[in-house]
């Protein structure tokens, strides 16, 4: 990366990074290259990786395990999830309430660890959304009736658009769009650039903000997100942006971040150039 171009802000020592999955680690079924050296080498030294995601479909495990066919190690509790986060928050806030979900297992399997009773009446106190692509309009109008009740809605995350192998989907924010316009009611978002999510992140990891890099391809969610809990962030361009419109891309979503890679590769000889900088101060 051209550095003249590059954001400037200093980076330190992080001790922990906190990385996205799709468009950073992986596109689809296809490792980024380079992304299981990168890992396996920060974990060597002691860095501990974390990877946090918007998807709500699947569960901590299902996610490690689709890193593990691609080389890249981890571990279901290293895996944190717009789902596990959303259920995190609604037994902190709502515990005793009957929950209508709108989503897939991942959601749902979050939800029922978190000891809520899912509802499928008009007893239930909360509307819980995520991604679901079996979604019939029955139920679309069961949950507006629900919001219009008084329910309190939570949103996994605010993604409208779903990358897929052909294309894109339509996504969880694109759901909570028709939901939002028959009710009039505005959910509370918990994934990314929510700083919900992350925080969540952090707490697991056991770190404070400013001592782990966010890592990610997409500057309104990803970047956005780090920059809301005060991490430094990095942009890799291996997903959304390329090296003609990073800049634009992050202007456009008021996120700038401390540093640009290409990706996995100068990802690690950036975090190389960091170490052996402290290991020689340290020495001095």
């Amino acid at each position: 990366m051209n550095e003249s171009r590059a954001p400037s802000r200093k980076l330190r020592r992080p001790k922990a990074m906190l990385f996205d999955l799709d468009g950073t680690l992986y596109r689809g079924d296809e490792p980024v290259p380079g992304a299981d050296k990168l890992i396996e080498e920060l974990q060597s030294q002691g860095v501990p990786c974390w990877y946090v995601t918007n998807n709500s479909t699947r569960t901590p495990a299902q996610v490690a395990e689709h890193l593990h066919k691609m080389g890249i190690p981890a571990t279901p509790r290293q895996v944190v999830t717009s789902a596990e986060a959303t259920a995190h928050y609604a037994k902190a806030r709502y515990p005793n309430a009957e929950a209508f979900v709108l989503g897939e297992h991942g959601l749902l399997e979050a939800m029922r660890e978190a000891g809520f009773t899912l509802a499928e009446g008009a007893s239930a106190q909360l509307v819980v959304q995520g991604i679901d692509r079996s979604l019939t309009y029955d139920r679309l109008t069961a949950a507006v009736r629900l919001l219009l009740g008084g329910a309190a809605y939570l949103l996994t995350n605010p993604d409208r658009q779903l990358p897929v192998a052909d294309g894109v989907l339509p996504g969880a924010g694109s759901i909570a769009a028709a939901l939002e316009a028959a009710s009039g009611v505005r959910p509370t978002v918990i994934g990314k650039p929510s700083p919900i999510l992350m925080n969540f992140a952090l707490e697991r990891a056991g770190i404070q903000a400013e001592e782990a890099w966010v890592v990610g391809d997409n500057p309104s969610t990803d970047i956005a997100a780090g920059l809301a809990v005060g991490c430094p962030t990095v942009l890799v361009l291996t997903g959304l942006c390329t090296e003609q419109d990073w800049r634009s891309r992050c202007e456009a979503a008021g996120a700038m971040p401390d540093a640009v890679c290409r990706g996995p590769s100068e990802l690690a000889e950036r975090w190389r150039q960091i170490a052996s900088q402290r290991e020689e101060s340290t020495k001095g």
